[in-house]
């Protein structure tokens, strides 16, 4: 008798894995991942690769994010809920923006923890069968993110057997592609407060607003 292999979505009901997605956050208080920055158009491509942190909100408080950079070189986003920062030192430069006025990919990844609801915050959301994960035991969703569908006409969310989210693909409306993969996920690691702050280092140039 001849048996078929069913795809890994087949097996799986849209709303238990989303429910499940939700549920593994909306526990953790702190995350610490490894991640990897891939970003595609206009004519360009580049890879970037570093740590990320996340840090719960309040009930009425956004949450806090840090993000280094490594490699190819050293940059650093941070925000603690009110404002935002990104510096390069080898630019000698820092920005600064108001983090409610965040026009930033990286902006929705911080109500990631306490906040999460799959159903709610993406557009249409369903597997994306038609896609293939970067693990086959992974599943795929697809949706459009609540708010941002004036940046983004799709964004892909890889789904591992620990309602881990593993990766996030991000289809811009300019036809640009950001993907953020992690790895080593770790959560509720102690975080100092210091970890969301910055104070631009002597002989650093600030600059206010957005770009």
């Amino acid at each position: 008798m001849l048996t078929l292999a069913l795809p890994a979505v087949a097996l799986e009901n849209l709303h238990a894995v989303a429910q499940a997605v939700d549920e593994h956050y909306n526990h953790l208080h702190t995350l610490q991942a490894q991640f990897t920055e891939i970003y595609r158009g206009l004519g360009a491509e580049r890879t970037e690769t570093g740590t990320l942190w996340l840090e719960k909100g309040g009930l009425k408080k956004p949450g806090k994010m840090r993000w280094e950079y490594r490699s190819p070189q050293d940059k650093l986003f941070v925000s603690d809920g009110k404002d935002a920062w990104f510096y390069v030192p080898a630019d000698h430069q820092a920005r600064r923006t108001g983090a409610s006025k965040l026009n930033d990919l990286r902006s929705p990844l911080e109500f990631l923890l306490g906040k999460t609801q799959l159903e709610k915050e993406l557009q249409g959301l369903s597997f994306a069968a038609d896609k293939t994960p970067l693990n086959p035991a992974d599943v795929l969703l697809r949706g459009v993110p609540q708010g941002l569908a004036d940046q983004i006409s799709e964004m892909l969310l890889e789904v591992n057997p620990q309602r881990e989210i593993v990766r996030i693909q991000m289809q811009g409306v300019d036809g640009s592609v950001t993907e953020y993969r992690f790895a080593d996920q770790k959560a509720d690691v102690t975080l100092p407060a210091r970890w969301f702050q910055f104070k631009p280092p002597a002989g650093t140039e600030t600059i206010e607003g957005l770009e």
